[in-house]
């Protein structure tokens, strides 16, 4: 008998429970994958907690995982029994030592690539993706500004932009924290907690602005975050760790410089399977190639999956973490 994490309500770390649990064999359209390495989130937490509501309860929270197809129902064509897979987005299902999903959202696994490394980058190496070149198409002479930039996807927006060619500004919060954004290819570390992020970016830019900036972190620097923009520049805000951002009046980008300001999400930019394709395909080839570096800084036992919530929503972990089945 396999098993699994399973919440029954919202709330605290403590509902997620490790208990029994059959995946069964799959049907039509789906593919049976066990889980070598399973990827930990934020948005896990805000499943969790409820500020993402799941499709119902009691259910099976995590997004990404990587491991092996051990069947495929009828009428499948992208996988086949054997094959080293991950994935990441819907449909939710991840705290599982084994799973039933469609096969149409796996994607195979290059040989140079673990499964450990695949768990620990396939929704923030992909999220990386669509934010430099999906929300704004990065390029070299470009500056952005990253938050949360000794983060998951903060480490690989740091280390994708570099390659590209763009100044990366940071911010983190702590110096240790700086430290390992700098090794990651960020240019200027800001201390959130030390600096007024925006009067720093406007100082090392010039005063011009950032073409554009990433916002993971929500109610604490949204509004600052917009301060940081040259005219016309693009506010890409794609979480929000620290709260939900207020409600305010679009005037506010006119009178700021004609601003731009998208909400995005991965489900959307790959919903599609040759999106979901392309996406991978690109994180494949900037990591094959050395370009990113991929390092799982924190593992847990995925029965262990509370501890590693309390971490993450601590702010004690850094870059990649993976829950080992």
């Amino acid at each position: 008998m396999s098993k699994a994490i399973r919440i029954y309500e919202t709330g605290g770390p403590e509902v997620l429970r490790w208990e029994s649990y059959e995946p069964g064999q799959p049907a039509a359209g789906e593919a049976l994958v066990r889980h070598e390495a399973v990827g930990l989130n934020f948005i896990d937490v805000y499943h969790r907690t409820g500020t993402y509501p799941l499709p119902s309860l009691p259910a099976i929270p995590g997004m990404e995982g990587a491991g092996i197809v051990e069947a495929v129902g009828e009428g499948i064509t992208e996988v086949a029994a054997g094959d080293r897979v991950a994935y990441a987005g819907l449909p939710p299902g991840a705290y599982a030592e084994a799973r039933l999903i469609p096969a149409h959202r796996l994607v195979k696994v290059p040989d140079a690539i673990s499964s450990q490394q695949a768990a620990a980058m396939m929704l923030q190496g992909m999220t990386a993706r669509y934010l430099l070149r999906g929300c704004y198409d990065v390029k070299a002479g470009d500056t952005i500004l990253i938050h949360a930039a000794a983060g998951g996807v903060g480490l690989i927006v740091c280390q994708w932009a570099h390659h590209l060619g763009a100044t990366v500004i940071g911010t983190v919060g702590s110096e240790a924290k700086a430290e390992l954004a700098r090794a990651y290819g960020c240019d200027h570390a800001i201390l959130y907690n030390e600096e007024d992020f925006a009067e720093r970016t406007r100082e090392i830019t010039g005063g011009k602005g950032v073409d554009v900036v990433y916002d993971s972190v929500g109610q604490a620097t949204f509004m600052k975050s917009l301060d940081c923009l040259r005219p016309m520049g693009m506010m890409a805000s794609f979480g929000q760790s620290s709260g939900m951002v207020p409600a305010f009046d679009p005037g506010l980008l006119s009178a700021k410089g004609s601003l731009f300001l998208t909400r995005p999400t991965l489900m959307t930019y790959t919903a599609e399977r040759d999106a979901l394709l392309a996406h991978a395909r690109d994180l494949f080839e900037v990591v094959q190639s050395g370009a990113v570096k991929i390092e799982v800084r924190q593992t847990y036992p995925l029965s262990e999956a509370a501890r590693a919530h309390q971490d993450l929503e601590a702010r004690k972990t850094t870059g990649s973490t993976i829950l080992l089945p």
